[in-house]
């Protein structure tokens, strides 16, 4: 699928429920595509992605949260386990998938996708790609940029014009 994906929207991924989540349905919508874990220095993450969420999802901002266990097994859970987590200690209200890998063979078509578009694999958890209104990929940000850090922003900013 990745060789033949012409943007975001071309992929369908289960959430965290297990229902599918087709990314045609976010279509003129800004995407926040971040690799997530439970268990990792990134975690506090969640709640500053939520922060972000909400300020900016009426204007058209969706978050998606892509739990994976590639780094350091820090992401061990079930997706019920996760689902939980997210929710009671972060009040996560943006959509997640399923838990999937984001690197190495196994790795989803969609971060397949996202990764030939913008600086190559995946190198730990909280890697965000943000994603434009035509589902091409505008910008990756690494672990260690904060949700609130202003240059993540003003891509977003830029995304929603």
């Amino acid at each position: 699928m990745t060789a033949f994906a012409a943007n975001v929207y071309d992929f369908t991924m289960p959430d965290i429920d297990g229902k599918p989540l087709a990314f045609k349905s976010l279509q003129g919508k800004a995407v926040l595509v971040v690799n997530v874990a439970s268990r990792c220095g990134y975690t506090p993450q969640y709640a500053g992605l939520e922060t972000l969420y909400q300020k900016y999802k009426d204007r058209g901002l969706v978050i998606v949260g892509v739990p994976a266990n590639n780094f350091g097994g820090q992401e061990p859970g079930t997706n019920e386990e996760i689902k939980t987590f997210c929710s009671r200690k972060y009040n996560v209200t943006f959509p997640m998938l399923s838990k999937v890998s984001v690197k190495g063979s196994d790795m989803t078509p969609l971060y397949g996708f996202l990764t030939a578009a913008k600086g190559g694999d995946v190198k730990w958890n909280f890697t965000k790609f943000l994603v434009g209104k035509d589902g091409q990929v505008l910008g990756r940000f690494e672990p260690a940029v904060a949700p609130d850090a202003a240059d993540l922003a003003a891509a977003i900013e830029s995304a929603l014009k």
